[in-house]
């Protein structure tokens, strides 16, 4: 049976995990700032129900083919791609650091609204988003059919940290750019790049150390 310092490691990484992705400037931020500007604070929650309804339907599908066809040799294989996704994702976060510092953000918001409906914008922005695709069905499937080695509560306890990574820092980017604010200073906003970067680097290294260890657990 789990316990609860598994579940506790869960909800740690779905959070620091669900911080490095949504930290990165791109379309789903972007569109956040630019109706925000014009909705208001509440833009962050209903773009949150798009992104996540994306999500619910990508998490499914990974569960669906873990309990088809999780095997030794398919762990293993998801395990080390898995592990190569996560250290470029974390090349890609620190590589983004240095960008971040002389972004215009708030300039770059207006090119980026998709929809007036932030709820379509969530979905449009994560569903057209490749990136988001690739990770989930590579570095992101490693990470969930980890959890469910353990049991689907942990599953779920590592989407919930992930959601309330997403949500928290959704309402921020709302918040801050409703009042003509922005988020973080240039500054910080690399620092948090790069201690994300780090930390996926890390465990993209674990993953790809360990891959027989994880599928041993079969």
């Amino acid at each position: 049976m789990i316990d609860i310092i598994d579940l506790l490691q869960a909800l740690v990484l779905g959070i620091t995990v669900g911080i490095s992705a949504a930290i990165i400037p791109g379309p789903m931020m972007f569109a956040t700032i630019g109706i925000s500007m014009k909705n208001g604070w509440r833009t962050g929650p209903w773009v949150f129900i798009g992104h996540a309804l994306v999500e619910t339907a990508i998490f499914l599908l990974i569960l669906a083919g873990a309990t088809a066809f999780l095997g030794e040799s398919v762990m293993s294989y998801i395990s080390i791609m898995g592990g190569a996704m996560m250290i470029l994702f974390a090349l890609v976060l620190i590589s983004s650091a240095k960008k971040v510092s002389t972004m215009d953000i708030s300039a770059s918001s207006g090119k980026q609204e998709l929809s007036s409906s932030p709820v379509s914008a969530g979905i449009i922005t994560s569903a057209l988003n490749p990136s988001l695709v690739i990770w989930w069905l590579t570095a992101g499937s490693a990470i969930i059919l980890q959890e469910y080695l353990l049991g689907i509560s942990a599953v779920i306890v590592f989407i919930l940290g992930h959601w309330l990574a997403d949500l928290g820092f959704l309402v921020a980017v709302s918040s801050s750019f409703s009042r003509g604010k922005e988020l973080f200073s240039p500054r910080t906003h690399e620092r948090i790049l790069y201690f994300c970067g780090a930390f996926m680097g890390v465990f993209g290294l674990w993953f790809l150390l360990n891959y027989d260890n994880l599928s041993a657990f079969l």
